[in-house]
């Protein structure tokens, strides 16, 4: 990484205050682990100097932000330590196991053909057991479910032809998760937006947004999916429309790293890009659109804000936009991270770190006792689900089973 480029994520401006080790919750579970102020500003300075001073405990950093929340002062802290591990990480080759965690795309279009036989083989013992021993996947974990249709497939089948009744239209970002895993929320986003009076169209080209990528190191795959990224979104705000999304993590990783951990250009798009719910709020405030709730519809719900919701900062676009929904009984959860981080939780080295870490956050859950948590995060769902066996949903299902028929 360029020098400049290091400067401007901000590691000059560290104060050596820690605050940001006061929120890090790898600190509270791992010795090992420095900190962010260690890993991110300290060593920063040593590490322009030499490449010898990387430390092999970055590895332990969950890149949820909260350290960048905390920071007085503005320093991009846990960029500063996502870059180190891109540059100054030793090993240019990558264990199979990470390969597969972050090539979503690649996993998804083979798994979704076959679902129905994925679906019950993953969850087998002997199975598990062969992912624990050959690929340190921990057997522990359960693995989210693949769809057998993809959303973009329902999407150019059924929902296209009537994406024409409409005048004005937005642009949706699905991710991969909506469109392999569960495209009942890529058909949730639509109802809502044709609700809202707004037409859906689907980038010209899309690929997984690449934060898993950029997390294990694969930086080349990353930029890659990125530029095919960008372009796409450069055209659809180009033509007026706004980019909106449905997952925290796909937006902060498109809006925020691709510029300052991946130094690609953002200018061309990052305004036009938005979660749906924030973008539904502020139509909603100005008077612009008008959602029809049944007056039958009730629900307990408890709202998660997921880290990089978090660092975003939109967490209030999402809480005041369910209270409009009347019959929601809304339990608004202190911010705890899960523990998940992607495909860290996958990890059998870090499986016992990612439970502990969000032990806390599951106990608040269950006290609150909701028929369903509401976050805008796929892999916290994962997390909860399997901790908790609490149904969560996105604001945008919660929005589509709210509405008038």
């Amino acid at each position: 990484m360029q020098e400049n480029n290091v400067s401007r994520l901000g590691f000059e401006a560290c104060q050596k205050c820690s605050i940001c080790n006061e929120v890090c919750p790898m600190m509270e579970v791992n010795p090992l682990y420095p900190g962010p102020k260690k890993a991110g500003p300290d060593q920063e300075r040593y590490r322009l100097k030499d490449p010898v001073f990387y430390d092999y405990a970055l590895k332990y950093c969950l890149n949820c932000k909260r350290c960048e929340v905390a920071c007085p002062s503005g320093v991009h802290v846990a960029d500063l330590i996502q870059r180190a591990r891109l540059d100054y990480a030793p090993s240019p080759k990558h264990p199979l196991r990470d390969t597969m965690l972050a090539s979503t795309d690649f996993v998804g279009s083979l798994a979704s053909p076959f679902a129905p036989i994925v679906n019950a083989v993953l969850p087998l013992k002997p199975v598990k057991a062969i992912l624990d021993g050959a690929f340190a996947i921990d057997k522990r974990r359960t693995f989210p479910k693949y769809s057998p249709k993809t959303f973009v497939s329902w999407f150019r089948r059924e929902a296209a032809p009537r994406q024409k009744e409409f005048s004005r239209f937005v642009s949706f970002f699905h991710g991969c998760y909506a469109n392999y895993n569960y495209p009942q929320l890529g058909k949730d986003f639509v109802k809502v937006m044709n609700a809202a009076g707004y037409g859906v169209h689907l980038l010209e080209k899309e690929r997984c947004c690449g934060v898993a990528l950029m997390a294990n190191g694969m930086e080349k795959q990353a930029l890659k999916q990125a530029r095919t990224n960008i372009a796409s979104m450069v055209t659809a705000a180009g033509k007026g429309e706004m980019i909106l999304t449905a997952s925290s993590s796909c937006t902060f990783m498109m809006r925020n790293e691709y510029g300052e951990v991946l130094g690609l250009p953002s200018e061309g798009y990052r305004d036009s890009l938005e979660l749906a719910c924030k973008w539904l709020y502020e139509k909603i405030e100005a008077g612009e659109v008008k959602l029809d709730f049944r007056p039958d519809f009730k629900m307990k719900l408890s709202y998660h804000t997921a880290c990089h919701m978090q660092r975003l900062g939109w967490q209030n676009y999402t809480i005041e936009l369910l209270r409009m929904i009347p019959g929601v009984s809304l339990t608004v959860l202190d911010q705890n991270c899960c523990g998940i981080s992607g495909t860290f939780g996958f990890k059998k080295e870090y499986y016992g770190y990612s439970q502990e870490i969000g032990a806390r956050l599951f106990d608040d859950i269950k006290a609150s006792n909701p028929e369903a948590v509401v976050s805008e995060c796929e892999t916290c769902k994962w997390q909860i689900e399997m901790n908790t066996g609490i149904p969560v949903m996105n604001p945008l299902s919660v929005l589509a089973a709210a509405l008038k028929p």
